[in-house]
C-alpha cells in the first residue's frame, strides 16, 4: 500500500519486488505497488523497468510525473480520480477517470465470481511440500547431505561459503546442499547476503532423525492384508454341520 515504507525499512526489498514482478505473473500472481512519494529512491529505475503498466494521479511537480510516467503531464490533472494511464502495449499516455469502489462492493463482486465460476488450479502448483526429515525424497539428496547438516548445526550458520571451505566442494554443489537443508526445515529462508537462520541444534536434529528412522522401521514391519483377503478359518468358530441332515441314520452307527 505504501512502497516508501518498505524501501526505507530494508534496501534489499527492491530485489524481492523485482523477482515477484518478473516471475509471479507466470503462476497468476499480479503485483500492484502504490506510493504517495514518487521519488527516485522509492520508485527506482529497476522497479519501473519491471512494472510496464503505470497509473499516476495528480502530483506536485513535473519531476514527480516524470518519475512515474517518464514524462510530464500528471501535475496538470484535476484530482478526484483524474489520472493518466500507461499501458504495457503502447508508449502512449491515456487519460482516464478512476472510480471509487468500496469494500462492500468488492466483497459482493468476489462472492458473485465465486458462485458463477469454478476454480481451476494447476495440480502441480497446489501440492505443498511439507518439510521433514523422513525417508521420502532421500534418493535425490546429495551424498554429502548429512555432512553438510553437521557442519551447519555445529557452527549454527547456514552459509554456502562455509560448506565450500569445510567440505572442499564447489559453489554450485554447496548452494544445492543449502537448498536441500532449507527444504528439510533445518535452516530458514534466503536473506540476501546474510547467513540463513538455523532452526535447531545438532542434538535436536539427531533426535528427529532417530524418530524418523524408527517410524520407517515400524512402517516396513507391518504386513497388511489385501482388501480381498479374509482371515484364516481357524480364527472363527464355524459350524460346519448341516442342521437339515440328521447326525445318525436309522440302523446305522457312527464310526
Amino acid at each position: 500500500d505504501e512502497l516508501a515504507d518498505m524501501m526505507m525499512t530494508n534496501k534489499e526489498v527492491e530485489t524481492f519486488i523485482v523477482r515477484i514482478a518478473q516471475k509471479a505473473r507466470a503462476v497468476g500472481m499480479h503485483l500492484i505497488l502504490a506510493t504517495q512519494r514518487p521519488q527516485a529512491n522509492v520508485v527506482t529505475g529497476l522497479i519501473k523497468s519491471n512494472m510496464p503498466c503505470r497509473v499516476a494521479f495528480k502530483v506536485a511537480s513535473g519531476m514527480d510525473s516524470r518519475i512515474v510516467l517518464d514524462q510530464k503531464g500528471a501535475e496538470l490533472l484535476l484530482g478526484q480520480g483524474d489520472m493518466m494511464y500507461l499501458s504495457p502495449r503502447t508508449s502512449k499516455i491515456t487519460r482516464a477517470q478512476g472510480t471509487l469502489v468500496d469494500d462492500k462492493e468488492i466483497r459482493e463482486s468476489v462472492k458473485f465470481l465465486k458462485t458463477v465460476s469454478t476454480q481451476n488450479f494447476e495440480t502441480q502448483l497446489v501440492q505443498i511440500k511439507q518439510p521433514g526429515l523422513g525417508a521420502e525424497g532421500n534418493g535425490d539428496r546429495d551424498e554429502l547431505f548429512d555432512d553438510a547438516v553437521n557442519v551447519v548445526l555445529e557452527s549454527q550458520r547456514g552459509s554456502v561459503s562455509l560448506l565450500q571451505r569445510r567440505l572442499t566442494i564447489g559453489y554450485s554443489r554447496a548452494s544445492r546442499l543449502i537448498e536441500e537443508i532449507a527444504d528439510a526445515g533445518i535452516i530458514g529462508e534466503y536473506k540476501g547476503s546474510q547467513a540463513r537462520e538455523v532452526n535447531m541444534t545438532l542434538e535436536e536434529y539427531e533426535a528427529l532423525k532417530s524418530q524418523a528412522e524408527q517410524g520407517n522401521l515400524l512402517e516396513g514391519g507391518i504386513d497388511e492384508l489385501p482388501a480381498d483377503t479374509t482371515e484364516p478359518e481357524e480364527a472363527f468358530e464355524v459350524d460346519s454341520d448341516d442342521d437339515s441332515v440328521p447326525d445318525e441314520m436309522d440302523d446305522e452307527y457312527r464310526n
